[in-house]
């Protein structure tokens, strides 16, 4: 399955002013990655994604001059694909998109892609271990 969300970016949505967009999704492996700046972000738009106080992506959290790490772009996606896994109970995200106060009516959209954990590894380490010597 896959969750969106969007969000428009605007003058007022700034480093101080954050976006912060509550992501709940379900417990499962989350598999793809997408985020779409919109033709227009310019590179000035920031995407960071965070569980708990944790950044997930981007995963090197900042610059050896201290300033933030982010996913910017303009017309493009950024797209990846992953194997985190969400274990029940702690299944929620956040995303945090700001601008830099000159880009006006842009949008970002997230998709992320979920899926059980057994369809994507239907197998634990162990069974395949055994399946592979044959014990």
């Amino acid at each position: 399955m896959f969750y969106v969300f969007r969000e428009t970016i605007t003058t007022s949505i700034i480093v101080t002013a954050k976006s912060e967009i509550k992501m709940n999704l379900i417990a499962g492996v989350i598999h793809q990655v997408d985020v779409l700046f919109e033709d227009g972000c310019e590179h000035e738009v920031h995407a960071q994604i965070f569980q708990g106080n944790t950044q997930l992506w981007p995963s090197n959290q900042s610059q050896p001059d201290g300033s933030p790490n982010t996913l910017t772009g303009d017309a493009t996606v950024v797209s990846f694909r992953e194997f985190y896994e969400l274990k029940p109970g702690a299944t929620d995200l956040v995303l945090y998109l700001w601008g830099d106060g000159t880009v006006d009516d842009v949008h970002v959209v997230v998709q992320i892609g979920l899926l059980p954990k057994r369809v994507l590894q239907p197998l634990s380490f162990e069974e395949l271990l055994a399946a592979a010597t044959g014990v």
